[in-house]
């Protein structure tokens, strides 16, 4: 929010190169033009307690006034005009001396202008100040091809036909009656971002008149600056050799402690931004976005880009986006559940479950496992039906394709951003090879084929030998985690029996709803302790592999905690989902692990509310867990840093930071980036679509996470986090093929939770075949009576094994001991000529079953690819703009040119200068 002044100042500067590109080793002889023959003490500043205030203040035209406040505001060098670009952080301890001292030479030599500072709290911690004035801006924003604008845009709208107008006249009146956009921000906040609303092109010095500069301290803003800077100390040596380069390595090396841009002054003011504004984009962007008061208003993207740069603008763009098409799903969702709810009272399955008195139900476990009514299971029936109804299979259709033209629309959402954000034609410069891979590599070179210079070389055989290593160890921690759930499917079995007989009745008949709590909750806590692990077997995988590149080592690193992760959180619910109750076996004749315990039953209510509650209590605490983290740490961190200082320093004495100081104590981002902001939506998005069948409340229990998730995230950059270096994407990288695949197999995961877990093929295939109403054509409720005796087999007590007999003999029931009872399966009576045999339902059960996966997959894919292809990647109108824009690009400069032609001419010809052979 700086205030632009003067006109347009075409004033040539001579730009002074010390050294050569590749060569930039300053030795004591030599020295910048433009900095002290020093470059430790003598630039040292003691620094001041009254250095600073909270507030910032706004940069105006020239005065002592205004020198003085930005004297105050710690934004600025101690003479008040050079604004702070980037900051540099080192201790005097640290052993890297001459390192540094060359490297700071050389900072100089490229143009850049430097202040050091002590901190106030310790002193043997330096702050490194650096400025990059306008000659060195231009020279690199010409160098990185930095777009800026040069003309503002002029939109053309096309002619409506008067049908169309009409109905915009009734539209409009109606919306008179509505609030006015409530949910947009109010214009008179944001600012008028004039990069926004101008055709831009690569910076160039020799048409510098072609651009739109009021004042070259604003034409780049600070987000650009620093990223200028950035580029700069990437590419200047600190030691001869032609690896000994870049600030990254001396970070690493214990050189320098930290590297960042500043945050531009406080996030709070003590004045409303209402009455008086905001005081600068940072005090915005917490007022009209980080705050809580804004939880329903849209982001404003176009600052958020300009604070934080494309590459996290991005991110919330893909949030945003994400969150605004959860609301169908939950919508739907919940009309899925409310649907169930309110036929509750109209299914024939549970009503009869709950009048099944005189059903006696066969004990669950061994020995302890009494047997049961099948009527007490009445509650677990009737909150099945919530979620397994007529409309689940709807459901899962919808989701599937929602999955689908959520990604499209994506595309289309990302072209029109990339083309409001000049990212359409911009391409990822070359990138620098990684040092590990030199240090590895520095004995084998060959030549780039696009930059034409000698790089090292990684052998194929070699990368591929690293590369079968990694999957091993990939596959050798995905088979630890089957493991963990092994471990949790025999807690299972042992607890089921442990509950039955503990002496609170209220556990003991709710023997396997506890069992199935408890297991989820210590699965939750096992997924949290690998987590852990598997942050440190990706590392060491991933530099095992050797990448070239950071582009290349952050997908690796990226794809491989995304593996783990996903395998870790979902490898029980698959358990449940397709695993559990299937391979039991039947009374007396029980299949067991290592011969001893017997497998785990469904409830006689089914297996989909054990799979219900596992994706509940996993998905709520998963997110509770994230968000806490998120928000939790840095803001305990950033107290405890806060509180040692009072400490030290005495709670009476109040002492105003520097911002370079404030910004220091606060927490650095992630050292992977965006990366667990990604991993923690993407996985919550295979929740949402992998399962959405057993548990259609997931798209609502999202959706509410992440309106939380967008304030939380804004609040987290804004206030807690360093200002991240903002950089520029094109899109969100390898996610959006991970987001995928997701959808390809939530079509496929859906289809056999519906097929296998839900009852919905053994209700319809008893309507149809075997029901009052079979041979009819017919499927409502009426055709389910008598199902619940259909799905249920005989046993005969008798016949159980020794260690499988219950203590009881129930008698509680009938007061005579119990000759049969009943569990879930289509098998034979004891009596017939191959007892406990499989019936002729079952068969048809189970063609019916692999029928319905195969159509469901084919029809879901079907609609996908058809979706994909009607709908293009970019949208009609913006083909259409994009194509007059680079006409009237052309336009525009060959009318700036011979404009600037013309003027020469006349100057020319009223200095008495003029040629006859010039032109035009």
């Amino acid at each position: 929010m700086e205030a632009s002044s003067s006109g347009i100042t075409n004033g040539k500067a001579k730009v002074f190169h010390a050294v050569a590109k590749d060569v930039n080793i300053l030795f004591d002889e030599l020295e910048a033009v433009n900095s002290p023959c020093k470059d430790d003490d003598s630039l040292l500043h003691p620094g001041n307690l009254t250095s600073t205030s909270d507030d910032a203040s706004r940069l105006e035209a020239g005065g002592e006034t205004v020198r003085e406040k930005n004297k105050l505001n710690g934004l600025y060098f101690r003479d008040g005009k050079c604004r702070i670009d980037y900051i540099l952080v080192y201790r005097k301890s640290s052993p890297q001396t001459e390192k540094r001292e060359v490297f700071e030479r050389n900072i100089r030599a490229e143009g850049l202008q430097m202040e050091k500072e002590s901190s106030l709290i310790n002193s043997d911690i330096i702050f490194v100040k650096l400025h990059a004035p306008w000659e060195v801006l231009g020279r690199y924003a010409e160098q990185m091809n930095v777009r800026m604008p040069f003309r503002r845009k002029i939109y053309y709208l096309p002619r409506r036909y008067k049908f169309m107008s009409r109905i915009d006249k009734q539209i409009s009146r109606f919306r008179r009656w509505l609030p006015k956009k409530p949910m947009r921000l109010d214009k008179e906040t944001l600012p008028d971002l004039e990069e926004n609303d101008c055709y831009t092109a690569p910076f160039s010095q020799q048409r510098i008149h072609h651009f739109i500069i009021h004042n070259k301290d604003t034409f780049f803003n600070n987000a650009t600056r620093s990223r200028i800077v950035h580029h700069i100390l990437q590419r200047i040596k600190y030691e001869e050799g032609k690896n000994k380069i870049g600030l990254n390595r001396l970070l690493t090396n214990g050189s320098y402690e930290a590297a960042f841009p500043l945050h531009e002054g406080s996030y709070r003011s003590k004045n409303s931004i209402r009455t008086h504004g905001a005081v600068n984009h940072r005090h915005l962007l917490y007022e009209c976005w980080a705050s809580w008061g804004v939880w329903y208003k849209y982001q404003p993207l176009d600052l958020v880009r300009r604070y934080f740069g494309e590459k996290i603008g991005l991110y919330f763009a893909w949030l945003g986006w994400y969150t605004g098409m959860l609301f169908p799903a939950a919508f739907i969702g919940l009309f899925v559940f409310l649907y169930g709810v309110t036929t509750l009272d109209h299914c024939q399955v549970s009503k009869e479950v709950c009048q099944a008195t005189d059903i006696i139900m066969c004990p669950v476990c061994d020995k302890y496992c009494p047997f049961m009514r099948l009527s007490d299971s009445c509650v677990y029936a009737k909150v099945t039906h919530l979620f397994d109804n007529g409309a689940t299979v709807f459901f899962a259709v919808f989701m599937a394709v929602w999955a689908t033209v959520f990604l499209e629309f994506w595309k289309r959402r990302r072209a029109v951003i990339a083309y409001d954000w000049d990212l359409i034609d911009w391409e990822e410069e070359e990138e620098e090879i990684r040092p590990q891979f030199e240090a590895k590599y520095s004995k084998k070179e060959r030549m780039n084929p696009i930059s034409g210079k000698p790089e090292p070389y990684q052998a194929f055989a070699d990368k591929c030998s690293r590369l079968i290593v990694s999957a091993s160890g990939i596959f050798f921690m995905i088979c630890v985690v089957i493991a963990a759930v092994f471990g949790i499917v025999i807690y299972r079995v042992v607890t089921v029996s442990t509950f039955a007989a503990f002496k609170w009745a209220l556990i003991r008949n709710n023997s396997q709803v506890a069992t199935t709590g408890t297991a989820v909750c210590i699965n939750f806590c096992i997924i949290m302790l690998l987590n852990v692990l598997y942050e440190k077997v990706a590392l060491l995988l991933t530099n095992l592999e050797q990448p070239r590149t950071e582009s290349e080592w952050e997908n690796s690193f990226t794809l491989k905690m995304f593996l783990f992760q996903f395998v870790n959180l979902n490898s029980s619910t698959f358990y449940i989902a397709f695993f559990l109750g299937r391979f039991t076996g039947h009374p007396g004749a029980y299949l067991r692990l290592i011969n001893r315990w017997r497998l785990e039953e469904c409830h006689p209510s089914g297996c989909l509310i054990d799979l219900c509650m596992q994706m509940g209590i996993i998905m709520v605490l998963k997110q509770t867990w994230n968000n806490f983290m998120e928000l939790g740490y840095p803001l305990i961190q950033n107290w405890w840093t806060r509180r040692k200082v009072r400490q030290e320093h005495g709670p009476e004495r109040k002492i105003n930071f520097p911002q370079w100081e404030k910004d220091y104590n606060l927490q650095p981002m992630n050292a992977y980036g965006l990366f667990d902001e990604y991993l923690e939506m993407i996985l919550q998005f295979g929740f949402t679509t992998i399962f959405v069948a057993a548990f259609p409340l997931a798209p609502l229990l999202a959706l509410l996470n992440n309106i939380i998730e967008i304030r939380l995230d804004a609040y987290k950059f804004v206030t807690q986090w360093r200002r991240p270096l903002a950089s520029r994407a094109k899109d969100i990288g390898i996610w959006y093929g991970i987001l995928e695949g997701i959808g390809i197999l939530s079509v496929i995961t859906n289809a056999f939770v519906i097929a296998i877990t839900s009852d919905f093929i053994p209700r319809l295939v008893y309507a149809y075949k075997y029901g009052p109403c079979a041979g009819q054509g017919e499927a409502g409720q009426k055709c389910m009576v008598g199902y619940v005796n259909a799905s249920l087999s005989v046993f005969r007590i008798s016949d159980f094994e020794n260690r499988s007999e219950p203590e009881s003999d129930g008698s509680e029931f009938s007061g005579t001991p119990l000759k049969y009872c009943r569990y879930r399966d289509y098998r034979d009576s004891p009596h017939a000529l191959v007892p406990y045999g499989y019936t002729l339902q079952f068969w048809h059960v189970l063609a019916a079953r692999l029928a319905f996966i195969i159509v469901f997959e084919h029809l879901v894919f079907c609609i996908k690819h058809l979706i994909s292809y009607l709908i293009p990647d970019l949208p009609k109108d913006l083909r259409d703009r994009m194509r007059r824009e680079k006409y009237l690009i052309q336009e525009m400069m060959y009318e700036a040119e011979l404009e600037r032609l013309q003027k020469e001419r006349k100057e020319r010809k009223k200095n008495g200068k003029a040629h006859h052979n010039e032109w035009p």
